[in-house]
């Protein structure tokens, strides 16, 4: 599968935790959204952070795309960031407050 493919595949399962449509402006879970994008909350916003490789014979056998993924939303006594939390190699890494929302932030193997 390739490097798109599963981004795409990790779109779509934001998309189900947020139970939004997986297709154009309906989607709530943004890939790298440019600055003049605007966002509808409850919202997951998610980037490439890194690769990381695991090695063999001192060499990378294989690579993983690591994903910084943010879910942004209102309600403080939400489910969501536990939906999020639950994604295989996922790792909530903090929470903070701005503008009057509440920011979860998660380390993402995919």
């Amino acid at each position: 599968m390739s490097t798109t493919e599963r981004r795409l595949e990790l779109h779509k399962n934001l998309c189900s935790i947020l139970d939004c449509p997986d297709r154009g402006d309906e989607c709530r879970a943004y890939f790298q959204p440019p600055a003049d994008v605007e966002m509808e909350y409850d919202c997951i916003v998610y980037e490439r952070k890194l690769i990381k490789p695991t090695f063999a014979n001192n060499q990378p056998y294989l690579l993983h795309d690591c994903y910084q993924v943010t879910l942004i939303y209102r309600n403080p006594d939400s489910d969501l960031p536990k939906k999020v939390a639950l994604l295989p190699m996922c790792a909530h890494e903090r929470h903070f407050i701005a503008d009057n929302l509440h920011h979860d932030v998660f380390t993402l193997y995919h």
